[in-house]
């Protein structure tokens, strides 16, 4: 049991690496932050394996390296809070499919709406007062609709981004043995 719980820290650690390099690669689509990557693909894929809580764990470290690694956009301390750490955290939830490789795509749609959530909450409350008077061609007079718009600006090409790569990994044999958790019976 102990040598499975240093294979799961190890197993996280290069998950949130490979997330952090995948950062890097990244196509920047809103006027203060936002960007389209593939960085919620081994977080997704780490809690799959792992469950939620410990996805949760990894998406939390995450989040919050990425704020530190001079990735981040903030406002205010509750901002780095919730784009980041909170936000990335919510990723794990992915994990509540654990070892259902099967459900890879379905894992990694839960994982993508639930940062959704917090970032929308974010724009609602955080954001709010810096909305703009006009996104989009449309004259902005609600931060729920700002906010929503903002967000899924970038939230739904990572989302596909993310759905395809894992559907795509988990369709290997060997992550598939590896979602499933078969090497640790």
């Amino acid at each position: 049991m102990r040598n499975q719980k240093v294979r799961m820290l190890c197993e996280g650690a290069l998950c949130v690496a490979i997330a952090a390099v995948l950062s890097y690669i990244k196509l920047d689509v809103g006027p203060s932050g936002g960007s389209v990557n593939a960085t919620m693909i081994p977080l997704i894929l780490f809690a799959i394996r792992w469950g939620w809580g410990w996805g949760v764990g990894a998406g939390l470290v995450f989040g919050t390296l990425k704020y530190f690694l001079g990735e981040g956009f903030v406002i205010s301390w509750v901002s780095i809070i919730f784009d980041y750490s909170v936000a990335y955290a919510f990723v794990g939830f992915a994990g509540v499919l654990k070892r259902k490789a099967d459900k890879a795509w379905l894992a990694a749609l839960i994982g993508c709406a639930a940062r959704f959530v917090i970032h929308y909450l974010s724009g609602v409350t955080v954001y709010a007062e810096w909305m703009p008077e006009t996104f989009l061609g449309m004259t902005m007079t609600s931060p729920f609709i700002y906010s929503a718009l903002y967000n899924l600006g970038y939230i739904i090409p990572s989302t596909v981004i993310a759905v395809a790569g894992v559907l795509a990994l988990s369709k290997a044999p060997a992550i598939r043995k590896w979602l499933e958790g078969s090497d640790l019976k």
